[in-house]
């Protein structure tokens, strides 16, 4: 039993260096244009050398996060959710790092199945990551919260924005394998994307959960040219303008909740100018004051139930969505930010909010890498 035990402690030794040294390798950002470019031809060849680079590319990345989990402040790296997501990513760097190098087309599918599993193992961390934060916040003093945990917050967005570009860079290599792509589809990315397409998709998705919730859903009016185009993610897209348009019938909603006035519709306005492609959400939903509006990006006030609760077991929860535990804005900016875009949110206190969704059209920002 000693012997194992100090096998184990001798293994993760090695293991920590090896994830040390790995940490300290610089990263390689792709940009939209490369990725649409290189996966236009999903020859053999393209793929090896695909494979080839995530290889050495996805280690350094999770190295870099595995590193940081063992030291955030406040102690939360101690925290059971926390140490379960730091696992995860232990485990994948060592899957990674175990993996032979890839030489022929055989080895280049061996490796796709396996950073499939990564990418499935990951599905989890957002989540996980809240509960953490929850279970930090029972032990602060709502003094230290309020000072705002500035640190964690930073933390929290180079995780997470460091996580989108893991996930976009698997998705992307196991999305070129697919035999049929539809039309105009290189992996996750659409040629021809109709942002105003997309925003109908998600408008209508949002409402739906707004009907569930509250039995009547604000109209969403969207305004912007059908046949307009422009290549993007639409997976990100969608994610995006859901996040925004379930906030605005929200507030709508809850606004109108007790009164006999028919509540104003949401108004979703696509315009395309030469740098950026622009999609405002506006709501007549009353406004947030002024003084909440730095709180809307934190990763630390939201009061909705985590749906990985407490009582539900760690290991089990599927089916998660962003929409219940008040990371969406924040994540939601970080995806907009990740090809070069942003969002903002500019608000009258008494009227309404407007959001402000800028989408790089371009292509040519390289990922930010935190």
């Amino acid at each position: 039993m000693a012997a194992r035990k100090k096998m184990c402690e001798t293994l993760s030794k090695s293991m920590i260096e090896e994830v040390q040294r790995w940490g300290c390798m610089k990263q390689t950002g792709v940009s939209l244009r490369y990725m649409m470019e290189f996966g236009s031809r999903p020859t053999e060849r393209n793929l090896l050398i695909s494979a080839q680079f995530l290889h050495k590319e996805l280690p350094i990345r999770i190295a870099r996060r595995a590193i940081e989990l063992e030291t955030l402040p406040y102690g939360l790296s101690e925290k059971p959710a926390v140490l379960k997501v730091r696992d995860w990513y232990l485990d994948s760097f060592r899957d990674l790092r175990l993996f032979p190098e890839i030489k022929e087309t055989n080895d280049e599918k061996d490796f796709t199945q396996m950073i499939k599993a990564i990418k499935v193992r990951h599905n989890n961390v957002v989540p996980m990551m809240a509960m953490g934060v929850q279970q930090l916040k029972k032990d602060l003093h709502p003094k230290v919260i309020d000072e705002g945990l500035d640190e964690i917050h930073q933390f929290l967005d180079r995780f997470y924005m460091s996580r989108i570009g893991i996930r976009m860079l698997i998705g992307q290599h196991v999305e070129l394998h697919n035999p049929n792509p539809p039309p105009h589809c290189v992996g996750y990315i659409h040629t021809k994307m109709s942002p105003v397409e997309v925003a109908r998709n998600a408008s209508e998705d949002a409402r739906s959960i707004c009907l569930r919730e509250y039995g009547c859903a604000p109209d969403v009016n969207i305004y912007g040219d059908l046949n307009f185009t422009f290549p993007y993610v639409p997976s990100h897209l969608h994610l995006m303008v859901f996040e925004l348009v379930k906030n605005s019938l929200r507030a709508v909603q809850e606004r109108h909740m007790d009164s006999d006035k028919i509540a104003a519709p949401v108004r979703i306005i696509v315009a395309d100018g030469e740098e950026d492609v622009t999609i405002k959400v506006s709501d007549e939903g009353g406004g947030i004051p002024r003084s909440g509006l730095p709180k809307i990006f934190t990763y630390l006030y939201s009061t909705a139930r985590n749906p990985l609760d407490e009582n539900s077991d760690l290991g089990t929860a599927d089916n998660v969505t962003m929409a219940g535990y008040g990371y969406g804005l924040p994540i939601s900016r970080l995806y907009a930010r990740y090809f070069g875009g942003d969002l903002q949110i500019i608000s009258m206190e008494g009227y309404g909010t407007d959001a402000y969704l800028h989408l790089s059209r371009l292509g040519d920002s390289q990922e930010p890498l935190p």
